[in-house]
C-alpha cells in the first residue's frame, strides 16, 4: 500500500447514550506519521461549545493505523481518546475502534473527493481564527 492518508476524510463514530457523531478530519501522513485536525459537534447537552476542536497523533504501519486524538480544551467529558484502525486497500477508508476509560466503539473514516476537499480548505479560509 503505497497511497499515503493525507487528505481531508469525512467520519462518524458510535458513541454510547448518545449514538452516531458525525466529524471531518484533515491528516497529514509523513514516512508513516499521522498528525491532523477533527472538528465534530458537541454532543454533551452541559458543554457550552457547539463544535469541538481536536488534533491528532499517530502512525501507520501497512494497513494497520493508530492515533490519540486530543481535544482543545480539554473538558466536558473530552480530553484523550485512542483510536485503533485499518486501511482498506484503495487508501479510502480506514475503520476500527476508538477507547476511552473503559469504554469504546466502532468509527469509519472515508476519503473525501478531491472537491469536497477544495470546498474544506475555502471553507477554513473564510472562518476567523479566534
Amino acid at each position: 500500500m503505497s497511497d499515503d492518508l493525507s487528505g481531508v476524510w469525512n467520519g462518524s463514530y458510535i458513541q454510547p447514550a448518545t449514538g452516531m457523531v458525525t466529524f471531518t478530519a484533515t491528516l497529514v501522513e509523513t514516512g508513516g506519521v499521522l498528525s491532523g485536525s477533527v472538528t465534530e459537534p458537541c454532543s454533551n447537552p452541559r458543554c457550552p461549545l457547539q463544535t469541538h476542536n481536536a488534533s491528532i497523533a499517530g502512525q501507520r504501519s501497512g494497513n494497520a493505523v493508530s492515533f490519540v486524538k486530543h481535544y482543545e480544551p480539554p473538558g466536558y467529558g473530552y480530553d484523550t481518546v485512542d483510536y485503533e484502525g485499518t486501511v482498506n486497500a484503495e487508501a479510502t477508508e480506514i475503520d476500527g475502534r476508538w477507547l476511552l476509560q473503559g469504554s469504546s466503539g466502532a468509527f469509519l473514516m472515508i476519503r473525501a473527493s478531491k472537491a469536497a476537499q477544495a470546498a474544506t480548505t475555502e471553507q477554513h479560509a473564510k472562518v476567523p481564527s479566534r
